[in-house]
This record gives structure tokens, sequence and C-alpha cells, in this order.
């Protein structure tokens, strides 16, 4: 068994969930610069106070000083924020592995709502929301007069209850209606099955539960197999994988690593820390069969380090297509925590996520807008098979003449060699409708003809 050690930074890649004071961090500036700071800390307490007097409706306070704590991070970049007390409670329900909605992971783009990837099993991956789609309209509302947060909260809703959104696609001519039920997602981190003597593990969000997950999904795999090293190899599926906790990012990565470097994180102020094989966990639970990770345009944040630390370590052979490019680090600031307000029950305040680092691969590339380049480029194909006439050729062999040599050799294993068949025709059937994983399982076994152990 793997030794678990306490994790020393507790950061989120994607939602960071650092608990940290609120103080206030004016640069140092000449007295000209401070007056002018002050003054226009002035208009926005002018602005509130003539539309709560003036404006031609009556506008709800707190909601405004939201909006414009909202509209003030924002501004900075797609991943900062003001965070509600509601979405606060909520954020901490998606954490723990269980959250209303429809499944999606998105952000921002040319003012439209963009799908990061779809969540596995959720009703948005039932009703075929794809990486990359652009959500124009909300209930046949434009979501170009909504930042990201209104138009999240818009598609969030009691569980049961339909929501229409309009998609467009890339290499589709017109924009297209999809109506989805909502539903509670209820997500399980991480999945670990064999397909012949190749371990699968699919690891589809990283929360708390993807590190218990996959060890304890490999631990039983192994045991009813018979050993690690009778398996020719492991598949790390990232594809469609928004992201999560730094810390599971990190601590999976450890899994399979004795040691290296995984990632670093940069801060404005060039302080960095710098994440290493052996913080969280000691040894290989794969003991150094070869592997492969697939990633694709849904891979993101946590995936993306995960993918760029194996790949630089030459632990892992990558597959797929260009990951998302999501490389900042956003640092949650509890407003609750900061005032002292007991948040268990409910919170007041809320919170502030803010983009506060860049992370790094460990050959010190930045994924930010890039991606993870695969080192192998595939693109995910569903071939069309049509039917066809069985072939009723006569086929010939050495075995067909009447005065051929006796095989003397060892007996043919039958036991085996059906077994040998099923897996075939198991690998045919997946190379046709997922080529992606089937090309991955191909590599390994060519890995494994070739002797071929670590990278």
């Amino acid at each position: 068994m793997i030794r678990l050690r306490l994790p020393k930074f507790p950061l989120m890649a994607g939602i960071f969930l650092v608990l940290m004071p609120l103080q206030p961090m004016w640069a140092e500036s000449n007295d000209e610069e401070e007056f002018n700071i002050y003054e226009k800390i002035g208009l926005i307490s002018e602005t509130l106070s003539r539309i709560d007097n003036s404006y031609v409706e009556e506008v709800d306070k707190s909601e405004l000083i939201q909006a414009a704590l909202d509209g003030m991070l924002s501004s900075l970049d797609p991943h900062s924020g003001y965070i509600s007390p509601e979405e606060m409670m909520e954020m901490e329900e998606r954490t723990s592995g269980e959250f209303g909605g429809l499944g999606i992971q998105v952000t921002t783009e040319s003012g439209y709502v963009k799908v990061i990837s779809p969540i596995d099993d959720t009703p948005a991956f039932e009703a075929g929301i794809q990486a990359g789609d652009y959500i124009i309209e909300i209930e046949g509302k434009t979501v170009l007069e909504m930042d990201l947060q209104e138009a999240v909260d818009r598609m969030r809703g009691p569980p049961g209850e339909d929501i229409t959104i309009t998609i467009l696609r890339e290499n589709v001519d017109n924009p297209f209606e999809v109506t989805i039920t909502r539903d509670i997602i209820q997500i399980e981190a991480a999945e670990v099955r064999r397909i012949g003597d190749v371990i699968i593990a699919r690891v589809k969000t990283f929360s708390n539960q993807a590190i218990p997950n996959l060890e304890e999904g490999i631990e039983e795999v192994v045991a009813e197999y018979g050993d690690i090293h009778d398996f020719s190899g492991l598949v790390i599926d990232l594809r469609n994988n928004p992201g999560g906790l730094l810390q599971s990012a990190v601590g999976v990565t450890d899994l399979f690593l004795d040691e290296g470097d995984i990632v670093s994180i940069r801060r404005r102020d060039d302080q960095a820390d710098t994440f290493k094989a052996g913080d969280y966990y000691e040894g290989d639970i794969s003991h150094g069969i070869p592997i492969v990770v697939l990633i694709n345009s849904g891979s993101a944040s946590a995936s993306e380090i995960v993918a760029g630390a194996l790949q630089d370590n030459e632990r892992a052979a990558v597959i797929g297509t260009q990951s998302f490019g999501k490389g900042s680090v956003q640092t949650l600031i509890d407003l609750d925590s900061e005032k002292g307000v007991d948040s268990s029950s409910e919170r007041k305040f809320g919170g502030l996520r803010m983009t506060t680092a860049k992370y790094y691969t460990p050959s010190g590339k930045s994924i930010q807008g890039n991606g993870i380049t695969p080192d192998i480029l595939l693109e995910w194909q569903y071939v069309e098979v049509e039917e066809e006439e069985e072939d009723s050729r006569y086929l010939f062999s050495e075995a067909k003449y009447d005065n051929s040599l006796e095989n003397d050799g060892i007996p043919i294993n039958e036991e085996e060699q059906e077994e040998v068949a099923q897996l075939n025709e198991a690998l045919e059937e997946l190379r046709r409708t997922d080529n992606q994983l089937g090309y991955a399982i191909d590599l390994i076994h060519g890995f494994k003809a070739l002797g071929s152990g670590k990278f």
C-alpha cells in the first residue's frame, strides 16, 4: 500500500479552495497616485448612492454591490470573480463530488459561454454536448448580455426540470437547440477496469475521491488478475476531464512516479512552489509498467498537470489532441472566515476567486493558452461498418497437403487461443467505436513486444 503524506499546499487547479485572510495589499505609490485611487473609490460609493436614489426602478443594494465586486474581478480574466454566499455553498458541494445542474464545465470566449467539457454520465453528456461547443442562448435569451456566473446560475435549477440551450458547433452550419433535464450530478471521480492485459484508469474529475478511487481500483483489478507485472501496461484516460483540485492532480501524478518534479506554481512576486514526486506518496503504484495518457480539447487544468508531468518525466506517452490550455491558479478568499463568521450552517459574505499564479510543467513549459501537445496526434473517429457478405473464397494453407509434416511442437492451448480471439474481437470493436483508446492499447502491446519498460 502506498503511504499517504499530508499535502503541503492545499490549492485547487481550476477551483482552488484555499482559505486566506483578506488584507489590503497596496503597492508603494506616491501621494498623488494614492489620492487618485481613493478619489476613484469615492466614485464607486457615489455611483451606488445615485443608483439607489434615482434609478427608474428600486434595486437590491446587496445585489448591486455583489455585481460591482464581480465586475471588478471578472475584468481581470475569465476565471476571477466574486462568489455569492449561495455559490460558495454550491462550490463546497461540487468539490465533495455531488452537485445539481447539467454536468458541464464552462468558460467564456468572445462573449459566449464555451464548453470546456461535459462530465461523463451527466445530463449534458447524455444529450450530446461536446467540448468546444458554444452556448449562445439559454431559454431563448442571448448570453451576450450575461456574465459567466449569471449564465451558470440560469443553467442551474431544480432536478427534473427541463432547460433548452442553443448551441453553436464548429463544422455545423446553423445553431441548434438542445433540451436537457436537470439532475443531481453524482460523480465517481475515477473508475478502473481492464481490457485484456491492459489496465484502463478513467479519471473523470479531480475531486477528493480521485486518488482513493484510483488506488483502490488498481489494487482490485490487479488482485483479480494476479500481479501488476502480468499486465502489459496502463492507460490513463483524461479526455473531457475539466480539472479540479490541485492536490488531487499532484497526488494522482505521484501515484505513478518514483522521482522527479510534478508542477511548479509561480506567483507575481517571482516566488515559486514546486511539487515533487514523493511529496504525497512513496513509490509507483504501477511498478514501472508502460503508461499511455489520453487527452483531448476537453482536458483542462488539473488534467494538463498530470499529462504534462508524466510526459516531461518520460513516464508516459501522450496520445490524442491538443488540450484546453488553462494554466492559471485561482485562490479562493473566504470572506466569511476573514470576518470571523461561522460558515458551517450558512454564509453571509461569500468569497473572492482570484487568479494569483500560473503553473508550469517540469520542463518549464507554460500550459496557459497552449495546452499539452500529444506525443502522437490522433483525432477521435467513429468508424461506420457496412454489412459485408461473408468471404467465401477458398483459403489454402500448408496443412491442406496430404503429406504435410505434422506439428510436433508444444500443443496449442485451445483455452488461451480462445481468450486471445475474444480479446482481438473486443479490440476490433474498440478501434471502431473509440479509436484513441484502441490505439493506446495497441501501442502498449507494441511496447511489450519491443521489451520496453519505463519511458
